[in-house]
């Protein structure tokens, strides 16, 4: 989980600088310490980090690291309990990995996405150049 916002600026545009001049193992080490310095242990909540950084995690696995926009004060808070994996559903009742069991109302699966980023940036990649190639003149006329 990577804060939403570093200092006013959004995680990922923050990245996306950094990247400009740092190696991206570096990068992924600052975004883990200040996502360490932002949100704290997140791990005493039951939430796992990856041992990769978020951008390895996204190139090498094709996960987007999530964003808190909330949900971990909601977590704090109480109003949202992380559990262990569940084992199995019952009537009104799940089974955890643990054993342990518990009535439910309701179970909300956070069981990720695949992301469209790469296919709408291919688009914009591929129109750029289009773009460039026929109105690159400086005259303004097409090729």
């Amino acid at each position: 989980m990577l804060p939403r916002e570093v200092f006013g600026k959004s995680t990922f545009e923050l990245a996306t600088l950094m990247l400009q001049w740092l190696p991206l193992w570096l990068v992924d080490r600052i975004l883990l310490v200040l996502a360490w310095l932002v949100l704290g242990n997140i791990e005493k909540f039951g939430l796992k980090r990856p041992s990769e950084g978020p951008l390895t995690w996204k190139n090498t696995k094709g996960k987007t690291p999530v964003l808190d926009i909330g949900t971990l004060d909601k977590i704090r808070s109480g109003d949202i309990k992380v559990v262990p994996a569940i084992k199995r559903f019952t009537h009104g009742c799940v089974e955890l990995a643990n054993g342990e069991k518990q009535d439910v109302d309701a179970v909300v699966l956070a069981t990720g996405y695949r992301s469209n980023v790469p296919s709408w940036l291919k688009v914009r990649i591929c129109l750029h150049f289009v773009f460039s190639q026929s109105f690159g003149k400086k005259s303004g006329s097409r090729k």
